[in-house]
C-alpha cells in the first residue's frame, strides 16, 4: 500500500489527509495519507524514505518549503522560479520538488473572471508562499507587483528573484486592485497591524483557509474576499494528479469536509 505523508510544524491544524483518503477512497486507490511533525534536522532521513521505496510522496507545509530543497535530486520549473516545494515524487529513480501552490492560488481567481489588465497587486508576507503567489500573479497577467514584509530585508531577497517587484515600508499606504495576505498573521485571530480600511471594490484574498480572519473580516463589506479554502483544494488536487495520475472532483462532499 502506498504510503503518503504532508510534513511541517506545527501539523496538527491540517486539513490535507482528511482530503486525500476522502479522493483515494472515490478513486478506489490502494493508499494512505497521514501528517508528520518533523524537526528541521529530521528532513533528510525523511525524504530518503521516498528513494528507498518506502514512502510514495509527501506534502511539505510551514516552515519546510524552501529547506527542503538541499535533500531533492531535481527541481520542477515552478519550484526553481520560486525556490519552494510542496509536493515531492519519484520519477526515474530521482527525488522531484514541485510547487502546486501556483495553479492552487491562481485557479480561484480564474473561476471568479478575475480581469488582470492594468491591475495592481499588494502582496503581505515573505514566508515560504510568498514567491508562490507573486509567480502566479505574474502568470495571470498583473503588471505591478507590490511587496511588503515587517522585516523588509526578506522582502529584498525576493525582489532579486523576480522582475519589476517592488518593495515597501510594511504599513505604507499604496494603490491597489488586489491585496494577498501571505503572512501568518490570523491564524491566532491576529490584527494584521496594516489600516487597509479605507479600501472599497478591491479583492481580498488570504492564504489562510481556518479560522476566517479578521483581515477578510473587516474588509468584507465593501470588498471581494477570497479564504485560502479553494487554494488549498486545488493545490492538492494538483499535488493527487502528481502522485496518482488522476485529477480527483471537487464535488460538494470535498468543501464540507474544509468547512467541518
Amino acid at each position: 500500500m502506498r504510503k503518503l505523508f504532508v510534513i511541517g510544524n506545527p501539523i496538527s491544524h491540517s486539513l490535507s489527509p482528511k482530503l486525500h483518503n476522502y479522493w483515494l477512497q472515490q478513486e478506489k486507490i490502494e493508499a494512505i495519507y497521514d501528517k508528520k511533525l518533523l524537526e528541521k534536522e529530521e528532513l533528510e532521513e525523511n525524504i530518503l524514505e521516498i528513494k528507498k521505496g518506502n514512502i510514495f510522496g509527501m506534502n511539505v507545509t510551514i516552515p519546510f518549503k524552501r529547506l527542503v530543497i538541499p535533500y531533492l535530486d531535481e527541481l520542477t520549473q515552478n519550484a526553481k522560479i520560486t525556490q519552494s516545494v510542496n509536493t515531492i515524487y519519484m520519477s526515474q529513480k530521482k527525488i522531484f520538488g514541485d510547487n502546486t501552490d501556483i495553479f492552487g492560488f491562481e485557479t480561484p481567481l480564474i473561476d471568479e473572471g478575475f480581469n488582470a489588465e492594468n491591475k495592481q497587486a499588494l502582496v503581505l508576507g515573505a514566508g515560504g508562499v510568498s514567491t508562490s503567489v507573486i509567480l502566479a500573479l505574474k502568470n495571470l497577467g498583473i503588471p505591478k507587483i507590490t511587496l511588503m514584509n515587517r522585516t523588509k530585508d526578506k522582502a529584498l531577497n525576493i525582489k532579486q528573484m523576480f522582475d519589476g517587484i517592488e518593495v515597501r515600508e510594511w504599513g505604507e499606504k499604496i494603490n491597489f486592485d488586489i491585496v494577498v495576505n501571505c503572512t501568518s498573521l490570523g491564524l491566532n485571530n491576529e490584527e494584521i497591524g496594516i489600516d487597509l480600511n479605507d479600501a472599497k471594490g478591491k479583492i481580498f484574498y488570504d492564504i489562510i483557509y481556518k479560522p476566517k480572519t479578521k483581515f477578510l473580516i473587516n474588509a468584507e463589506k465593501n470588498n471581494k474576499t477570497i479564504d485560502g479554502k479553494m487554494m488549498f483544494i486545488y493545490q492538492a488536487q494538483k499535488s493527487f494528479e502528481i502522485w496518482h495520475g488522476v485529477l480527483p472532483k471537487i464535488d460538494q462532499k470535498v468543501i464540507e469536509l474544509i468547512n467541518d
